[in-house]
């Protein structure tokens, strides 16, 4: 069975970044995951007329709960705060977490994570590093745990 794959990240955002996404998505794809890119997902709710942040939000939530793992870009100082929460969310429901950080700029008051500390309580306390990537070829080495994890 496919895996599913909630792919966070405030690249959505810019026309320049969005770019990216299809960088990662055939990555993904390559590996046989089935990618949960919310920008691409919410379209149709955006276009509504009115009150559509709410159903936006809660469709994100639904595609995350139905998701094997979640995948969030998070660069940044701070990182993007909906990409914070959804990371929170799959944290609470146990997902497998995965973390992209290309950014050079320190984002931590720990000399032991390179991130805000709550985000690695999602992460094996002693082999973080396994999930945790600072480049596209980080996501495709063999030595990382994101292939593992889709090839299980």
């Amino acid at each position: 069975m496919k895996k599913k794959l909630y792919l966070a990240n405030p690249y959505g955002f810019s026309k320049q970044t969005k770019n990216l996404l299809y960088e990662f998505i055939n990555i993904f794809n390559d590996l046989n995951v089935d990618v949960y890119e919310p920008f691409d997902r919410t379209q149709h709710i955006i276009k509504k007329e009115g009150e559509w942040a709410y159903d936006l939000a809660k469709s994100n939530f639904h595609d995350l709960k139905k998701c094997d793992c979640i995948f969030a870009i998070v660069n940044g100082t701070p990182p993007d705060e909906g990409v914070m929460v959804e990371l929170g969310i799959a944290i609470a429901l146990k997902k497998d977490i995965f973390l992209f950080r290309d950014d050079f700029r320190n984002c931590s008051d720990s000399d032991q994570y390179p991130l805000n500390l709550m985000l690695f309580l999602g992460l094996p306390r002693n082999n973080w590093k396994k999930y945790y990537f600072e480049s596209l070829q980080d996501i495709k080495s063999n030595k990382k745990g994101f292939v593992q994890w889709a090839k299980k």
